[in-house]
């Protein structure tokens, strides 16, 4: 499992023009899922994000949760993490969960996010979505489950 997350200022996806989901200060969050992850890697890979202490505090200090700052998420699926580019120029996606799969886990990441964050929005599953966001710093985590 892969997450891709961006500490923002706002964050937005739209799906045919319509804004669908939006945040405020929080984390926008691309989520890729692999045949092999299971809901006990997606619960220890929510844990490890949520916990992340990557906004400032009061003395400038990476020191802050997203609990802390009263911080939103919004949660989007995106397969085309597990790229795979050695060959060619064309990638591989066989990696990626299958659909029904990578939703099932996509939807369970939502569904618990919701348990511990107030606000937690979503993109679609499987849509064509137009994302937009301020990255706060830039600042950029990427969560791998094998290297966890």
């Amino acid at each position: 499992m892969r997450f891709v997350i961006q500490r923002v200022t706002n964050s937005s996806v739209k799906v045919d023009g319509e804004v669908i989901g939006q945040i405020g200060k929080g984390f926008m969050v691309l989520i890729g899922v692999a045949d092999t992850d299971t809901k006990e890697i997606a619960d220890k890979m929510i844990k490890k994000m949520i916990g992340l202490r990557i906004f400032e505090d009061e003395n400038g200090k990476t020191n802050l949760s997203l609990e802390a700052v009263e911080g939103e998420l919004l949660l989007i699926s995106q397969f085309t993490l597990y790229a795979n580019c050695k060959k060619g120029n064309r990638p591989s996606f066989i990696e990626a969960g299958k659909p029904d799969m990578a939703e099932e886990m996509y939807e369970y990441i939502i569904d618990r996010c919701k348990e511990q964050v107030p606000v937690v929005e979503r993109g679609k599953f499987g849509a064509d979505m137009k994302v937009s966001l301020v990255n706060d710093g830039p600042f950029t985590i990427v969560l791998d489950s094998e290297r966890l």
